[in-house]
Formats: C-alpha cells, structure tokens, sequence
C-alpha cells in the first residue's frame, strides 16, 4: 500500500473484533505535505464518540508536524459514550430547549441530535442522554480536508450545520470553518466552546508547559492557582507538575469584544513545539482547564440565529516549532 494511497482520506469500515483486538471506527486521513492529520467521523452506530457533550465531528486522533505530535488519548478509560473521552480541537454547544422540556420530553444538542430530557434535574454536560434522532450525517473528502454536514429536522429546533477541516496548503496550519443555518420555526441562541483537548509531545502537565494571550489576564472561580500554575501578566505558567486527581481551573477575564483577543498560544518549552488558535469572532467567555495529562484552553463564542438566517465563525490553527523562549 502506497504512501499517497494511505494519505488519501479513506473511511474505514468498522470490523467485528476478535477477543483482544480493538475494533476499528470510521476514520479518514489527511495530509498537506507539512501536517498529517487522523480524524475519527461520526456515526450513531459504529463512532469512536457517540456522546452527548461534544459534536460528533472534527475529533482530531493524531497530528503531526515536524516529528512533533499534538494530540493524543490523554484520559485514562475509554467507551463511546463518556461525556469527555475524546481527542482533539472538540466544540461543544449550550444545549437547546433543555429548561423547557419537560421529563421525557425533549431538546437538542447541536452536532448530536435530539435527545431526552430523562427528569427534573438541572442539565449536566458530564451525563449521557438518550439520542432519540441522531439526524443525518453526510462526509465529503480529500487529500487536505474533510467535510462533516449534520442536518437535523425537528418540531421545534432544525438546522444544517457544517464543519470543515482543512489543511491550508503550504501552510502547517489547520483551519475549521463552520456554517449554522437555522432551518425551524424558533431561534437558535447558544454558546459554542472548543474545548482544545491538544496534548503536545504525549507530554503530562508539568513546568515548561505555557498559554499566552493578547491581554493582561485575570481570574475568577480559580482552582489550584499559585500552587500548581500562576497567572503571570498575559500567560498562564505551570509551577509544578500536576498529579493524581488534580486539576486546574479558572475563568479568565481581560479580553474585550473584538475577534483579535480570540488569539491564544499554548506552548511546550521542554519539546520545543507549539501552536497558535484565532477565529474571526469574538470571545464571549474564556476558561482553562488541566489535569496531570493535558492543559487546555477554552474560548466560547455566542451563537444567535435566527430562523431562515446562517451563522458563520472560523478557528485557526497555526503549528510552530523551535526554541521556544521563557
């Protein structure tokens, strides 16, 4: 088998395992000559994720760039329906309909589907829900970029939504672009955030890993803050290496309401590799997160749609090597 057969974006069917072996999920290759990239695609029945937190497609399983990789497993157990056992630069939605369903009634999920409001507790995006309509799922491929189309017709919340993955050429960047065009009757608002599951070099979280942004940071609701990591001007610096159960959290503030504070860097000082994330709009809420295997910056951007109306945003991501500076 050829290296430009094994480039090319080729989906895999699924194939009954025998006692020991993994099965193999739907996936697709794609390369630009400087980035090589492994996407898993969504499928209700044979998916690698087929949980209710985080849209289906884009979950990125390996990157590489230079002999540098920038994603990899960083949980510890994986099934298909854990809320976070997924890989990559995943984004997940503020759910629709949720607070108005009553039990056993209904919302939706965009990138997943309409799913069942199980009782009267609040909505947690750490519990699987029952996908009642996964809507349909529809693929395009090439060398250098996949195409996901989700469309979802319901009584109350449709749409088609749009994801591509493309790999800019001559370029080591990847770049997602989306498309949300509200099909129904009611308008769609929601907060869409990407979670930025990146783990560079497989290494854990330890001192020499960096995020860097465009303005003076500060922070609220913080967890482990001057212990295991320090706000130190417009960077989030790792003191000590993280381990065990523990965990890192804060929302941050300092950004303002142009797209050019979407700008964050996160960067290995020990391997020497990094990358940069922009998109063309707006923060409207800005957290990070990171546990003993990952650390992970999350930038939201407000979503509102009216009916007949499409909404468009798109995230750079920009891969760099060399001597990294303190």
């Amino acid at each position: 088998m050829n290296k430009a057969f094994l480039l090319a974006a080729v989906i895999l069917s699924i194939r009954t395992s025998g006692i020991g072996q993994a099965p193999e999920f739907p996936q697709a290759e794609i390369s630009n000559g400087l980035l090589h990239a492994r996407c898993y695609l969504p499928d209700a029945e044979t998916g690698y994720y087929r949980g209710t937190r985080f849209d289906w497609s884009g979950v990125i399983s390996s990157l590489e760039y230079k002999d540098h990789s920038y994603c990899g497993q960083w949980f510890p157990e994986y099934a298909p329906t854990i809320n976070d056992a997924i890989i990559g630069p995943v984004e997940s939605f503020t759910p629709l309909g949720y607070k108005d369903a009553v039990p056993g009634g209904t919302f939706v999920q965009i990138g997943v589907g309409k799913l069942v409001r199980p009782d009267g507790s609040s909505y947690s995006p750490f519990k699987y829900y029952s996908v009642l309509n996964a809507g349909v799922w529809k693929i395009k491929r090439s060398n250098a970029a996949i195409e996901f189309h989700h469309q979802l017709n319901d009584t109350a919340y449709s749409y088609d939504y749009t994801k591509s993955l493309v790999l800019t050429k001559g370029k080591p960047e990847l770049v997602l672009a989306h498309s949300l065009k509200n099909t129904g009757k009611k308008l769609i608002e929601t907060d869409v955030y990407d979670h930025n599951f990146f783990r560079i070099d497989s290494s854990s979280t330890a001192p020499g890993l960096v995020l860097k942004f465009p303005f003076t940071l500060t922070s609220e609701e913080a967890r482990g803050l001057n212990d295991m990591a320090a706000i130190e001007g417009d960077s989030i610096r790792i003191l000590r290496p993280i381990t065990g159960e523990e965990s890192v959290y804060a929302v941050l503030h300092g950004y303002g309401d142009r797209p050019g504070d979407y700008d964050i860097k996160l960067e290995n000082h020990i391997t020497g590799a990094g990358l940069r994330i922009r998109a063309d709009r707006p923060l409207s809420r800005l957290v990070y997160w990171g546990n003993p295997e990952i650390l992970c910056p999350e930038p939201y951007i407000h979503v509102k749609v009216q009916p007949g109306e499409t909404f468009t945003w798109s995230i750079r991501y920009e891969f760099y090597t060399g001597n990294l500076s303190n």
